[in-house]
């Protein structure tokens, strides 16, 4: 764990940092009213059964299950969310020239909605504006899969083969996009200062990015309400509201 290090010494990094690469987490967007899944009022915290939705195995041998899992996808906050503190601070890290990646286990899409350019964004876990036949790779919007939901299918098949569909999203199970995960590892290697932001780093691959990142000399800072493993190896660790403090950091 590393020692108390003053918010105005951690700012100063930023300020002089070349290359700086975020991985933003949940925490990000529950200013913006959408629920993380770990915290003390996370999604499976309140609910532990909810995260079958997010298994693969569970999704593809239940049909029950992917019913629900269509209601869960209409009814996500994100669908009118707007962009919080965080989010916008995020993108006047881009605006300075000093952000090297965006890289986002959130599904939300608000990122974009505030500001950063999409080529800067990399979506780890994918997005829940997409769907994708789990059987031919055939892809679509949600809303349209949502709209066939409306109309009675309660599990609307791939009309082009008859497979099952789900959002194109990275379920527990799922291989994340293999250009996608390279594109993040270049960008972690390649960075003098890594922040990591409202991510609990209990999911692999991406957590493990940070650790790759100090493994090529960049410094790594933690902003996350619990404890998370990689606390250890982190050059600063702060724990106030990420709207609050992720603004303060990245002025300037």
């Amino acid at each position: 764990m590393p020692e108390t290090i003053d918010a105005a010494e951690v700012r100063g990094w930023f300020q002089r940092a070349e290359r700086v690469t975020v991985l933003s987490g949940a925490g990000v967007s529950t200013g913006s009213g959408i629920p993380d899944f770990r915290g003390p009022r996370g999604v499976w915290t309140r609910n532990p059964d909810a995260q079958r939705m997010f298994s693969l195995d569970e999704y593809v041998r239940d049909p029950d299950l992917r019913a629900r899992a269509w209601i869960n996808r209409r009814d996500h906050p994100a669908w009118t969310a707007q962009p919080n503190a965080a989010h916008r601070a995020l993108v006047d890290l881009e605006r300075s020239g000093r952000l090297r990646a965006l890289l986002t286990q959130n599904i939300d899409g608000l990122h974009q909605r505030a500001g950063s350019d999409p080529a800067k964004v990399l979506e780890l876990h994918g997005t829940l504006f997409g769907v994708e036949c789990l059987t031919c790779n055939a892809q679509t919007t949600m809303e349209a899969a949502l709209a066939r939901v409306a109309a009675g299918e309660p599990d609307p098949a791939c009309e082009i083969c008859g497979g099952i569909q789900k959002a194109a999203t990275i379920s527990f199970g799922q291989a994340l996009r293999a250009d996608v995960l390279d594109a993040a590892v270049r960008a972690a290697a390649d960075c003098d200062l890594f922040l990591a932001v409202g991510t609990s780093l209990q999911v692999q691959p991406a957590a493990g990015l940070c650790e790759l990142a100090v493994s090529r000399g960049a410094r790594l800072v933690v902003v996350n309400g619990e404890p998370t493993p990689y606390d250890r190896i982190a050059s600063a660790v702060l724990r106030d509201e990420i709207s609050d403090v992720l603004p303060a950091l990245l002025a300037g």
